[in-house]
């Protein structure tokens, strides 16, 4: 009989899997970081490695806790303003590689990593290198801007100069217009003024709003007026503050109930009404591009706007901030790195 001995099994080295901090929101004002997989890739898609993640509005409703509202969040779930720099590409991905500085339209960046489709990132220069990008909102702003149809010498009035009615006070200055920017907020009026805001009024007594803007303007009113709060209030000021023949801009998200309109009012006026939010995942993305040239050719400066910094592990205190706007608030950013 011959004897064989029977050689060592080869044991297949494993990849060990790598872990990310990620939020996850899991009631009405709570969360916590879990320490989870990294998201996987697919064929024509991106993970980018975040260095920072905008904090939106929109986010607001979701955090407070409404009844259709589902927890535990996916982990990063709702962040979606992401920028950083690319961890790897899969298959069928040309347009970006690793290493390239990127921001990325994804819903899950409250997270070190987060990963979507090729179609969804667009590449910053390498001049930008240092500048925080949270890139959904500053696409909205051009969106805005460009639905606007904004004319040399119009008078413009925007009413709610946050983020990105002070982005919008700055591009619609440039194009040669006359703006009046409106809000509650003193040092938001102040910034508005920043960013090239020839009349600033106090959001206060509404008559006394519309009777100085009627001053302002020989009593003709704005020829086009541009609402970004998301509130009933404004909105009805702002018609009553639109010329005859002038366009109402809505750009507020207004996604906390119904609202009511002066029909009247719009009839009477007969006034072009614009509803400046995109659906359109293309259109989104090249508002960013746009943006992103617009930031490197210097026509843009939002660095002023970026007031508040938490890292991840403080994102509740960034979303309350963005909820309650203390002196000095225009934009939290939440930073990874």
């Amino acid at each position: 009989m011959i004897m064989t001995l029977n050689k060592p099994m080869k044991l297949e080295t494993l990849s060990p899997v790598r872990m990310m901090n990620a939020a996850v929101i899991t009631g009405p004002g709570e969360l916590h970081i879990e320490t989870v997989a990294l998201p996987e890739l697919a064929a024509g898609q991106v993970r980018v490695k975040l260095q920072g993640c905008g904090v939106c509005a929109s986010n607001l409703v979701p955090w407070a806790g409404p009844e259709w509202m589902q927890f535990p969040t996916e982990p990063g779930g709702l962040g979606h303003e992401g920028w950083g720099i690319v961890d790897a590409v899969g298959p069928d991905v040309d347009t970006v590689k690793e290493g390239d500085r990127v921001v990325a339209l994804f819903y899950h960046s409250y997270a070190e990593y987060d990963v979507g489709d090729a179609e969804s990132v667009v590449k910053l220069r390498p001049e930008m290198a240092d500048q925080p990008f949270p890139g959904e909102p500053l696409g909205c702003a051009m969106n805005i801007f460009h639905r606007s149809d904004i004319q040399p010498g119009q008078v413009v009035a925007i009413v709610g100069a946050g983020f990105i009615g002070a982005l919008l006070c700055r591009l619609i200055a440039r194009a040669g217009a006359d703006v009046i920017a409106l809000s509650r907020r003193g040092f938001a009026l102040d910034m508005a003024k920043r960013m090239g805001a020839s009349e600033t009024i106090a959001l206060d007594d509404h008559h006394a709003v519309i009777d100085r803007v009627k001053t302002l303007t020989g009593g003709l009113f704005c020829d086009r007026v541009i609402e970004a709060t998301g509130k009933q209030w404004p909105l009805d000021l702002a018609a009553e503050i639109t010329r005859e023949r002038g366009r109402l801009i809505i750009a507020g998200y207004h996604q906390d109930g119904a609202r009511q309109v002066n029909m009247q009012l719009w009839n009477w006026r007969g006034l072009d009404v614009i509803n400046a939010h995109e659906r359109d995942r293309a259109i989104y993305i090249q508002g960013m591009r746009e943006a992103a040239e617009a930031v490197a050719a210097g026509i843009l400066d939002p660095l002023p706007l970026y007031t508040h910094h938490f890292p991840l592990s403080r994102l509740d205190e960034a979303l309350n901030a963005t909820r309650d706007r203390p002196e000095g608030f225009m934009k939290a950013l939440v930073m990874m790195q």
